[in-house]
């Protein structure tokens, strides 16, 4: 498996990743800003897009979405609990940011513990509610594309429609993992899990301070 990161896309600065498998298809984990920025990437790489793996349903991680299912014919997979976020602007705050939106029906629900395949790629989903209902993290060998749920000296905003505490709960259950992953995140930088839970601000509570 590849990794290419497309960082810091679109207003809001969101992070996507496409994994080539060495057949030359594609997973895309989410669909932010401009599908051209990303056909032209997987153009350049060679790469067929087969499926696309939503940490969750908001705006700034869905505007692409539409675009590339029409281009490529690609499956979708998102948790039951922010389905709902891609055919309703309101719910997916496009609305309250005044950022584009083209509804998207038909995509596939995932759940904790779900194993998404595509040639020799495997990624387990782990279910992290709190910035959203039904945020997930993907998990592949050796690293975690943990959407807006945990960044470099950071964590997903709750003010809209989110919990903390929930969120709290839901980054322990990546420390539980027992191993030092990469996080590849939904904005801002790559980081590892012991850096965080030694270092990061918010995570004060976890670590009984």
């Amino acid at each position: 498996m590849t990794v290419t990161p497309l960082l810091g896309l679109g207003d809001f600065g969101t992070n996507c990743y496409i994994l080539g498998t060495d057949r030359k298809n594609a997973i895309l984990i989410d669909a932010p800003y401009s599908a051209d920025t990303i056909s032209a990437h997987l153009d350049s790489l060679g790469l067929s897009l087969k499926k696309i793996l939503l940490t969750h349903g908001h705006c700034d991680h869905i505007e692409a979405l539409s675009g590339l299912c029409k281009r490529y014919s690609c499956e979708v997979y998102i948790s039951p609990d922010d389905a709902a976020m891609l055919a309703d602007p309101a719910l997916c705050l496009a609305k309250y940011f005044g950022t584009p939106f083209e509804p998207f029906y038909g995509a596939k629900a995932i759940s904790d513990g779900d194993e998404v395949t595509l040639d020799e790629v495997r990624l387990k989903t782990l279910l992290t509610p709190g910035h959203s209902a039904g945020s997930v993290c993907y998990i592949s060998d050796d690293c975690i594309f943990t959407g807006d749920t945990l960044f470099e000296g950071s964590v997903g905003r709750t003010d809209l429609g989110g919990d903390f505490a929930e969120l709290l709960g839901s980054i322990k259950k990546l420390f539980e993992l027992g191993r030092n992953y990469t996080i590849r995140p939904g904005h801002g930088s790559p980081s590892d899990l012991y850096t965080e839970r030694r270092f990061n601000p918010y995570l004060a509570a976890l670590r009984g301070e």
